[in-house]
């Protein structure tokens, strides 16, 4: 029986923008205590900084690295209900890329409110989930409170079954029946391989999308350095002496903080003058972002850590808030899906790589202090990065819609003969025939020239004024 269709925009609407909080905040905030287990595990096993840190590093990787559909975000809960990392990234995966389509099907004139709705269940996770974390490490230690975590993801089940599929704008094309498809050799695994990963990974967008190839470059070299945070905060403030309480308590701060951030960064960036400007808001938060990891390495006092999460949050609000909205304004809603693939599973790399170089790095030098540098130096550069390329593909591009509009008022500006019988290319405005007797006294009144009565007996067979500084104002140049 088929399944009737959504509308955008519509009641049902809200209620998928509720299941997209819930399952952001299951998944993506998760990822976000581990910092809380990172010295018991370290102690359980007996690891370096560099081998715990793999715990972390593949179960973000993987969250980043697979995509999803309806049914996935439901697959999403199994997966996770048997931890350990790479089950439970891939289901996390499932569901958060699944959500974030499905919101932007769902939400067209409110799209940016909405992503930064859903975002702010990422921030009620990391409110949430240090809270209980330290709890159930107290009383069950690591292994039991792995148990009940994978109970708690079973409810990303109820999330899955309310994202009903959604009526497009596109009229399904009515055919007569089609001539049967020509016989073609059955292709070799390697070739389907190719064409299934071409269909779900946007690499012709990378090759030819200028914009979406810097963006991606540079969210992934910044993803080297912003989940270390995340990770070694916990560790940090314990090795200073900060109570374990209070150390779980700076990643509370965060989130917490974030809640009530998020949607007024999206209410800014949702503004129409900001549409052409969001994608520098989020290389400004980025920047924003190292930079504050500069205070956090400067001090391990409790109430310094307090303040340096309250401005960390300001700049991770924007980052939770933009992220994938910029990535909607680059590339078209049509291959979002796929884009929204390859741009993640790229991330997952830098995932991947980041939490186990700097513990490599914590292993070297025995000191915290160096990771958060570490951190700055490739959020820092990342902004640095993407702000100038997006300001000179900007620039590229105004100079040349304005070559492709001078060249055509270029061949609309001819001069007509006296006698109306051809047309002759203009080099140049001209406003009056030095050759021939001057305009009347009142021409100054017309801002065109001459009058019309006139302008046979004067030959000032002009092109209007007001005509070519309308098209001129809309090249954005100056009038002569």
């Amino acid at each position: 029986m088929p399944q009737a269709l959504e509308r955008a925009d519509g009641s049902w609407a809200w209620v998928v923008l509720l299941a997209t909080v819930v399952s952001q905040g299951l998944t993506l905030g998760f990822p976000t205590c581990i910092g809380i287990f990172f010295t018991e595990l370290q102690w359980e096993f007996q690891a370096s900084n560099s081998e715990t840190s793999w715990f972390p590093s593949i179960l973000t990787a993987v969250v980043h690295m697979a995509g999803g559909c309806r049914v996935g975000v439901m697959e999403e809960a199994c997966l996770q209900a048997g931890l350990p990392s790479c089950p439970a990234g891939l289901g996390m995966c499932f569901s958060f890329q699944s959500s974030i389509t499905v919101l932007g099907l769902y939400f067209v004139r409110r799209q940016v409110l909405a992503n930064a709705l859903a975002s702010m269940g990422v921030s009620l996770g990391i409110t949430l989930w240090p809270l209980l974390s330290r709890y159930l490490l107290e009383d069950l230690g690591w292994r039991g409170a792995f148990l009940v975590f994978g109970g708690v993801f079973l409810h990303c089940c109820i999330c899955g079954a309310v994202m009903r599929p959604v009526a497009t704008s596109l009229a399904p094309e009515t055919k007569e029946c089609p001539p049967p498809p020509p016989k073609t050799p059955a292709l070799g695994c390697l070739a389907a391989c190719g064409q299934t990963i071409q269909r779900h990974l946007a690499f012709d967008i990378l090759r030819h999308n200028t914009g979406y190839r810097v963006y991606t470059l540079g969210v992934m070299w910044s993803i080297l350095g912003f989940p270390l945070p995340h990770v070694f905060l916990v560790p940090y403030a314990m090795r200073h002496r900060v109570d374990e309480q209070q150390a779980a308590l700076l990643i509370s701060i965060i989130g917490f903080s974030n809640i009530f951030l998020r949607p007024l960064a999206g209410l800014v960036a949702g503004r129409r003058a900001f549409a052409s400007h969001r994608k520098y808001l989020f290389s400004l938060a980025v920047l924003l972002n190292g930079l504050t990891n500069l205070v956090c390495a400067a001090s391990a006092d409790f109430w310094v850590l307090v303040g340096y999460c309250l401005v960390y949050s300001v700049s991770m609000s924007g980052i939770g808030a933009l992220v994938f909205q910029v990535l909607m304004d680059i590339v078209p809603m049509d291959r979002f899906s796929s884009a929204l693939g390859l741009f993640t599973v790229l991330d997952g790399l830098a995932f991947l790589i980041s939490p186990p170089l700097a513990g490599l790095l914590l292993d070297s030098t025995n000191n915290f202090s160096y990771v958060f540098y570490m951190s700055s130096f490739f959020l820092i550069s990342a902004a640095l990065f993407m702000g100038s390329s997006f300001y000179f593909l900007q620039k590229k591009e105004r100079q040349d819609k304005q070559a492709v509009g001078t060249d055509a008022l270029e061949q609309d500006l001819f001069l007509e003969g006296k006698d109306g019988s051809g047309k002759q290319r203009c080099p140049e405005i001209i406003w009056c025939q030095s050759s021939r007797p001057p305009c009347p006294a009142g021409v100054n009144k017309y801002p065109w020239g001459c009058p019309a009565s006139s302008r046979s007996s004067h030959e000032c067979l002009l092109w209007p004024k007001a005509v070519l500084q309308a098209k001129q104002r809309a090249l954005g140049r100056n009038s002569p």
